[in-house]
C-alpha cells in the first residue's frame, strides 16, 4: 500500500491529538520544523485547519473565559472554634471557576480553549503548564508582568463543608473588551462560550452583546452573591444563566422560600432577556426553565461527602457538555451535571481525577418519573415587581 505523502500524515496526526506541538510532529514524521510549519500553513489555507491549536473543522471549542487561580483548602480537623488556633490540613490546587469548568470539559474530551490572565510568577506559570498538559488551548491567556496570579483560600469544617472562603480577584479587571477584542484575533471562533462573573462587568456587558448578534451562544456561570452585581440588568443574548439561590436572591432582589418563588424569580430573569435559567439548591437539587415558561425541578441523588470544593463548576461544566454536543434539552443537561457532581463531591480533588470521556456517557434522558417534576408559570407577583 502507498505510504501517504508528509502533509496526510501529519494532518491525520493532528485529527488524532489536536494540541500536539510542532516539535512532537517534527520527531514523529522525521521532518524539520520549518517543512512542520510549512504543511501546517498549507492545510491552514485549504480550510482543513482553522489556525491557533490546529482546531479541525466542526470541532470549534468551548471557550472558558474568567478566573484560573491557585487555591488553597484548609481542612479543620476537628469541630472548630472561633477566636482561636484551630488544628487543620492545607492542601493547594489549580482552580478558578473558568478554569475548573475548561478543566472538566477537557476531561471529558471537548476540545476547549481558556481565556484567563495569570501573573508573571511561579503559580502562573504552573497553572498554564497544568492547562496545556491536559489539552487546554491557552494560547488567549495574559500574562500581566508586575502581577501575582489570581488566589482563592477557602475553610472547611471537618466535615469537608465551606465556611467562608477568601477570593482575591483583582487581577481579572484586566480581562478587558479590548482585551478581549485583541485576543479574539488568534483563536478560532468558539461553538459555545462560557463565562463567570470574576469578569468586569463591562467585558460580561460585551460578550452578551457579541452573543445577541450572532456570535457563539454564550453561559454565563455565578461565582458569588457579591459578583452578581457584574451582571448587567439587560440578559439579551443570554443562552444560560447557571447559579445558585443565594445568587437569584440578589438578583431578583428578595427571598425565595417556596417553589413557586423559585418558578417567579425565573420567568423574572428570562424576561430580562436570558433564554434559560439553572439554580442549583446543593442537596436541595435544583430549578430549571423548560420551553413556554414552565420550571422543572429535579432532586440531587444522595452522595457522600468528601469536599464540596468544584462541585458546582463540575456541574456547570456538564450542563456545557450537553449543550455543545447539541442537546437543548436541559432536563438531560442538569442530569448529566448531577452525576458530575456528585462525583467531584466524593473526591477531595477540585477536579475529579478519574472523570474521562465516557463518564457522562450512561446518563439519557428516560422521561418525567424519576425525581423531579414540573411547575406551571407563575404570574408575577409583587414581590418581584421593580
Amino acid at each position: 500500500m502507498t505510504e501517504l505523502p508528509k502533509k496526510e500524515q501529519l494532518y491525520e496526526l493532528i485529527k488524532v491529538n489536536p494540541f500536539i506541538s510542532q516539535q512532537d510532529l517534527a520527531i514523529e514524521l522525521r521532518l524539520s520544523r520549518s517543512a512542520v510549519a510549512g504543511h501546517i500553513a498549507g492545510l491552514i489555507r485549504e480550510r482543513r485547519l482553522l489556525g491557533r491549536a490546529y482546531v479541525l473543522p466542526g470541532r470549534r471549542p468551548i471557550t472558558c473565559i474568567g478566573a484560573a487561580n491557585l487555591d488553597r483548602k484548609l481542612r479543620s480537623l476537628a469541630p472548630l472554634t472561633m477566636g482561636t488556633s484551630n488544628p487543620a490540613r492545607q492542601d493547594e490546587s489549580f482552580g478558578g471557576v473558568a478554569r475548573n469548568i475548561a478543566e472538566n470539559l477537557a476531561r471529558l474530551g471537548a476540545p476547549v480553549a481558556l481565556t484567563t490572565a495569570v501573573g508573571d510568577d511561579a503559580s502562573g506559570r504552573a497553572l498554564l503548564a497544568q492547562a496545556q498538559a491536559i489539552g487546554i488551548d491557552t494560547g488567549s491567556t495574559v500574562t500581566l508582568a508586575g502581577r501575582c496570579s489570581g488566589t482563592y483560600t477557602a475553610l472547611l469544617d471537618a466535615h469537608g463543608e465551606m465556611v467562608v472562603a477568601l477570593a482575591d480577584m483583582a487581577l481579572y479587571e484586566a480581562i478587558t473588551p479590548a482585551l478581549l477584542a485583541e485576543q479574539a484575533l488568534h483563536r478560532s471562533a468558539p461553538a459555545l462560550t462560557v463565562a463567570d462573573l470574576n469578569l468586569p462587568p463591562a467585558t460580561v456587558a460585551a460578550l452578551l452583546d457579541d452573543a445577541a448578534h450572532g456570535a457563539a451562544p454564550l453561559v454565563i456561570v455565578a461565582v458569588s452573591q457579591p459578583k452578581m452585581a457584574h451582571l448587567p440588568a439587560a440578559l439579551h443574548g443570554l443562552r444560560l444563566l447557571i447559579l445558585n439561590q443565594g445568587e437569584l436572591e440578589t438578583r431578583v432582589g428578595a427571598p425565595i422560600r417556596l417553589d413557586a418563588d423559585f418558578a417567579a424569580a425565573c420567568a423574572l430573569v428570562q424576561a430580562q432577556g436570558a433564554q434559560d435559567v439553572i439554580v442549583t439548591r446543593g442537596a436541595g437539587g435544583l430549578f430549571y426553565t423548560l420551553p413556554g415558561g414552565a420550571v422543572g425541578q429535579m432532586a440531587a441523588p444522595a452522595t457522600t461527602v468528601v469536599d464540596v470544593t468544584g462541585a458546582g463548576d463540575a456541574f456547570a461544566a456538564a450542563v456545557c457538555w450537553s449543550l455543545f454536543n447539541g442537546s437543548d434539552d436541559l432536563e438531560l443537561a442538569c442530569r448529566r451535571g448531577l452525576k458530575l457532581s456528585g462525583m467531584t463531591l466524593e473526591c477531595e480533588e477540585t477536579v475529579c481525577p478519574w472523570l474521562g470521556a465516557d463518564s457522562l456517557d450512561e446518563i439519557h434522558n428516560f422521561g418525567s418519573d424519576d425525581g423531579h417534576d414540573y411547575l406551571a408559570p407563575p404570574g408575577f407577583n409583587a414581590l418581584y415587581q421593580e
